[in-house]
């Protein structure tokens, strides 16, 4: 489509025989350019999600002071029983250690019977007191 036929005048030959016409506003005006910021005011205030955030951390203070006493108790309850069977494990250990003392010296009196003076369970050290063996077994090598 031409631009004579957009006009309305037909038979137009040039440009120059066009009317003018200058694009100007609407009737009324054009509408108000929003250029301040508006933001809009949606969603819970400051002091709203204060409030929240304190309360959720109180709680989850709560919970966690819940849990600490629960997990003491446990370990309180643990150690109870731990306490209670001990005499029971240090009898048996003493009487193991019994039984593994008197292989011990009779294999040294075995081993040592040719030597003339040896005192079989001695102390060679001679230091007056009876000191524990420092790990479970007496001799490794001796059954």
């Amino acid at each position: 489509m031409t631009e004579a036929a957009i006009r309305k005048k037909p038979g137009m030959a040039s440009v120059k025989d066009m009317p003018i016409l200058q694009d100007g506003p609407p009737p009324g005006g054009f509408p108000p350019v929003r250029y301040a910021r508006r933001i809009p005011n949606k969603g819970p205030s400051a002091v709203a999600i204060f409030f929240a955030a304190f309360g959720a951390f109180s709680w989850g203070m709560y919970q966690v002071g819940k849990g600490n006493k629960i997990r003491r108790a446990l370990k309180e309850e643990k150690y109870a029983a731990r306490r209670a069977i001990l005499p029971v494990l240090q009898a048996e250990e003493d009487e193991r250690f019994v039984s593994e003392w008197k292989k011990y010296l009779e294999y040294e009196a075995e081993v040592m019977k040719d030597v003339p003076g040896w005192k079989v369970g001695a102390n060679v050290y001679n230091s007056g007191k009876w000191v524990p063996p420092a790990t479970g077994e007496l001799r490794p090598d001796v059954w």
